[in-house]
């Protein structure tokens, strides 16, 4: 999925550039959609454009996407959700259809994980 999914995207997008504004909108955009701050490298990035209608985000950097490993496999992950925040746990899910949960606490920043201490 690549620079002409995105482009398919752009329309009614909020559309960001430059690392220290793209960082603050991508950070604020994970606490809105309930997700840990460590979920996504907030590093050097370069766009940052969310079409929430569609619920398609996308950052521009030298990253080839994310994917995860299911027997032997290499899958891309097209999608991210908690679907209990009282379960402590993150999905991710496949285009095959494949998900797998994770504790949210192993995305979380160390500045997040103080906070819950207290």
């Amino acid at each position: 999925m690549g620079s002409l999914a995105v482009d398919s995207y752009r329309e009614n997008a909020e559309v960001y550039r430059g690392d220290a504004v793209c960082k603050k909108r991508m950070a604020d955009l994970l606490k809105e959609l309930g997700l840990p701050l460590g979920l996504l490298p907030l590093e050097d990035l370069e766009e940052l454009g969310y079409n929430e209608k569609a619920g398609f985000l996308w950052l521009m950097k030298k990253i080839t996407g994310v994917k995860t490993r299911e027997m032997l496999l290499w899958l891309s992950v097209v999608e991210v959700y908690i679907d209990d925040p009282s379960s402590g746990k993150i999905t991710f899910k496949t285009g095959t259809g494949l998900a797998d949960s994770f504790p949210v606490s192993a995305f979380e920043l160390e500045a997040e994980k103080g906070k819950q201490r207290e």
